[in-house]
């Protein structure tokens, strides 16, 4: 270790290569100190992480590096996790502050950026007059959820690109208008040639329904007034806002009067939580049909026709999506589920075509609902292992090497998964399942549960199980599950979406271990079992395990045994799961789950449910069903109303 040398000290006194001064490289970064970088660059040249020396001194002033330097270090290191992402940022440095032609000869070298570094590269693209770039991104055009500053510079851009119509700039006015965004909602105005003002924006928003009672209905601007006005209305008290739209649609255009329908549907929609489900959100969304639908309002627009049965509304609703979003299997299976419930039998052959296309081409959820809609139970159990040759290309492959070698020496993980997660790409990319078989083997021999996980999972026609599916500390977990009469495979399906088995996982509001349990939680499960809270005991794998069994036990029991109910309690609180169930009829269970309105624990049911599963038959239960687990959704008793 050299983190005493000053910088007036002979490269003879620095102990060479070795993967240990990766931590005292990354120390001197840290710091500052790029004179001892330059030492630790020629003391580590032939380590398997001797990049990182080089990286850590290029990275520390980004923006003012040429882009040649960046260039001739992703030449040196090719397809290399960190040559990459440095490629990456600096593409997104240089676009944050518009010195595109510093970005342009570095973009070959980008293949793998995140949200800010995409919308980075398209506005760089842009600069360069590419035609297609705008097409790519429309689904940020009419987004109104937080996004990127760089993806903002890139919707600026949007509006002044001739590619983007006079329609498609009304509809970003109108959207951003429901969503409150008064100063994006100004910018597309001017460009339109609509007059609205800051200043009537924000004196509107301070009293929407005085407003709306004497509005004016006689210009574009009156108009978008009346979509602010009703939108503020509703976000505030959606009440008062469901009361006021029919006055509001009064005397205007056809398609203002839609949009006003959409406006109140959608604030309803994505309220849930504050208002519950309510049908006539529903026909509102109907109403509005025949004016374009944005990503975000088509989904909803599903969401609630889903809950309410409406499948006539779920098929247009799926209609209205874009291409890319109609193709994914959530709503190829839905689609199904609609034509099922049509009485002509064209449509009835429609949806079994769906099934049995959906059922032969994975096992994730959606895949597994429509297996049970065939007539399939789910039984597999691939179990490929890896060959000689296998095992000899892993311990070849640089990508590998650096993150076992990371991991070796307990380097962050920041850096460890990220060469992980980058090798496996490099497999998958070339569909090299034994190399990742044999990553994945060799990291869960080393305990490394979550990054054998994410390997076995990318394999595309050689498959193990066993390894996607882990086991590990399976003497506690089927004691523990086995004592409060819960089946392991749950509890473990629960485990693997919490933690992937990650002993120290902490979430960033203060659940943790396996089962990710939250301090209050543990304090009340340590009461309900008559013991002493002990903080420190959660970090113990067989105190978090047998707190986090019976805290799953002891909601089923409050949501009426329903593993459904009482997996989305495990995430939402059980309060919630409560609050969602239906109070008018009993609900099918995957219409349940697919109108949960928070996204985290809509996909976190899904994936729990779909582990489940696969636990079931690893720990060999036989055939596995999805509807073992997903009953139907009762009423709320008058008690729990």
């Amino acid at each position: 270790m050299i983190f005493g040398l000053s910088l007036g000290c002979s490269l003879a006194t620095v102990s060479f290569a070795s993967n240990d001064q990766f931590k005292d490289a990354l120390t001197a970064s840290n710091s500052g100190n790029t004179a001892l970088l330059d030492q630790y660059a020629l003391a580590m040249q032939n380590d398997v992480l001797g990049y990182y020396p080089e990286y850590f001194k290029l990275n520390a002033d980004l923006v003012m590096q040429s882009p040649n330097s960046i260039i001739q270090f992703a030449q040196k290191y090719p397809q290399s996790a960190m040559a990459e992402k440095l490629a990456a940022d600096y593409v997104e440095e240089k676009a944050k502050v518009m010195m595109f032609a510093d970005a342009v000869p570095v973009l070959p070298y980008v293949t793998n950026p995140d949200r800010s570094e995409s919308c980075a590269v398209a506005q760089t693209r842009a600069q360069t007059g590419d035609p297609l770039v705008f097409a790519e991104y429309r689904d940020l055009w009419l987004s109104t959820n937080s996004m990127p500053d760089l993806c903002l510079g890139l919707t600026r851009m949007m509006l002044n690109s001739p590619l983007m119509t006079t329609e498609d700039k009304q509809q970003r006015l109108w959207t951003q208008l429901r969503a409150g965004q008064i100063g994006l909602a100004t910018s597309v105005a001017q460009n339109l040639g609509v007059n609205i003002t800051i200043a009537q924006l924000t004196q509107i928003q301070a009293n929407p329904l005085g407003y709306l009672w004497s509005a004016p209905k006689n210009n574009a601007a009156d108009y978008a007034y009346l979509i602010f006005a009703l939108g503020r209305l509703s976000d505030s008290d959606l009440t008062a806002g469901l009361g006021a739209v029919n006055r509001a649609a009064e005397g205007v255009p056809a398609d203002v009067q839609k949009y006003l329908y959409r406006t109140v549907a959608y604030i309803g929609g994505t309220t849930v939580l504050k208002n519950n489900f309510n049908r006539i959100i529903l026909n509102y969304f109907d109403s509005s049909y025949g004016i374009p639908f944005s990503q975000e309002e088509a989904e909803i627009y599903a969401r609630q026709a889903i809950r309410f049965g409406a499948w006539e509304s779920l098929i247009r609703a799926i209609s209205v999506m874009g291409v890319d979003q109609q193709r994914e299997d959530r709503w190829q299976y839905w689609l199904a589920r609609a034509y099922e419930q049509r009485q002509d039998d064209a449509s009835k052959q429609q949806a079994k075509g769906i099934y049995q296309t959906l059922a032969q081409s994975g096992d994730d959820y959606h895949n597994l609902l429509a297996q049970e809609h065939v007539g399939e139970t789910y039984s597999r159990f691939d179990q490929a292992q890896p060959t000689p040759s296998d095992v000899s290309m892993l311990n070849a492959d640089i990508n590998f090497n650096r993150a076992f070698a990371l991991k070796a020496i307990s380097a962050p993980a920041l850096y460890s998964n990220r060469e992980w997660n980058w090798a496996v790409r490099q497999a998958y990319l070339k569909q090299n399942d034994g190399l990742l078989l044999a990553a994945a083997q060799k990291a869960a021999a080393m305990g490394w549960y979550d990054r054998a996980i994410y390997a076995a999972e990318r394999t595309v026609n050689k498959h193990n199980y066993a390894l996607r599916y882990l086991t590990p500390h399976q003497t506690a977990v089927v004691l523990h599950s086995g004592n409060v009469g819960l089946d392991p495979a749950w509890a473990y399906g629960l485990m693997r979406q919490e933690s992937r088995f990650v002993t120290t996982a902490r979430s960033n509001v203060g659940a943790g271990g396996l089962m990710q349990i939250m301090p209050n939680t543990a304090k009340l499960v340590a009461r309900q079992m008559g013991e002493t809270y002990n903080p420190a005991a959660l970090s113990d794998m067989n105190t978090n395990v047998r707190y986090g069994t019976y805290y799953l036990s002891m909601i089923q029991s409050q949501l009426s045994n329903n593993a459904v109910l009482a997996t989305a309690g495990y995430n939402a609180g059980p309060n919630r799961a409560l609050r969602w169930q239906p109070s008018d009829q009993n609900l099918v269970a995957d219409q349940y789950v697919e109108s949960i309105p928070i996204d985290e624990t809509r996909n976190y049911v899904k994936n729990v449910m779909t582990n489940t599963i696969h636990y079931g038959a690893v720990l060999g239960q036989g055939k596995q069903y999805l509807s073992k687990w997903m009953k139907m959704i009762p009423l709320r008793t008058e008690q729990q109303q």
